[in-house]
Order: structure tokens, then sequence, then C-alpha cells
């Protein structure tokens, strides 16, 4: 029995590991770069860890709140404004819902937790890529 338990783990394990693999097999090495930088900056920000998150951006990335109100230009106000929600927020997490990528664009629905227990806030993040990096987020703000 115990065999047929961990076999049968193994095998969910194989399939997610496929399943990953599975997501990226036809993207371009441009889709290929975009979704890892988005997931570099996920990762970091369910972390908390300030200076990961900020390796995935330009110094000049430019944040809008969608379609084309900038909030602010910059590595050094990003960091600063994502420094203090960090620290703010002990119990934050992202939970990735759906991504879509598209040459330099990837799309990330997102279900976002500020205090446990509390229900998640629904969020689109959409980011822009230009070279190696990610140069431009767009935030959409959920209707009330």
């Amino acid at each position: 029995m115990k065999k047929l338990i961990f076999l049968l783990a193994m095998g969910i394990a194989s399939f997610d590991t496929i399943a990953q693999q599975a997501e990226v097999i036809g993207l371009s090495d441009q889709e290929k770069t975009a979704r890892s930088l988005a997931q570099e900056q996920l990762d970091a920000y369910n972390n908390r860890d300030i200076d990961a998150f900020m390796i995935p951006y330009s110094d000049d990335v430019k944040v809008y709140q969608f379609p084309d109100r900038l909030l602010y230009e910059g590595k050094a106000p990003m960091r600063d404004q994502y420094a203090r929600y960090f620290g703010m927020t002990p119990d934050l997490h992202v939970t990735l819902v759906n991504r879509i990528v598209q040459g330099n664009t990837v799309i990330d629905q997102e279900e976002v937790t500020r205090v446990t227990g509390e229900e998640p806030a629904k969020a689109i993040a959409i980011y822009k890529i230009k070279g190696d990096k990610i140069a431009e987020v767009y935030f959409i703000k959920p209707l009330d």
C-alpha cells in the first residue's frame, strides 16, 4: 500500500512538472523571457524580497493605472512603494489564477491576499518587456 501511495505521489509530481514544461512549449524566445521575468518578480513578491523583486525591472520602468494614468517612473519610487508595502503586509501572497503570454506582453490574473482570513483582492497586471527587462506595468482596477 505504501508503494502504491508513493507511486501515485510521484505520478502527480511528474504530471505537475510535465504541465509546467508544456506551458513553455511553443513559446518564442521572447515569450519565454517575458514569462520568466513575470514569474521571477511574482516569486520575489510572494517572498517580500525587495532586492530580488527589483531585478526583473528596467531602471526607467513605468507603472500605470490602466489604461494610461502614469503612477510613477523609475526603480527608486518603485522600490520605496513596494518596500513599504511588503513591510506593512506580513501575510501578503499572490495566487496566479491565469497567465497569458504573447510576444513581449504578459497578462497575469491574480488573487492578492493581504491579510490571512480576508477575501483576496482580484487584480490584473500587464507586463511589457523590452530587451530583457520589464519596462512597463499596467494595473487594471476591478470595477466596484
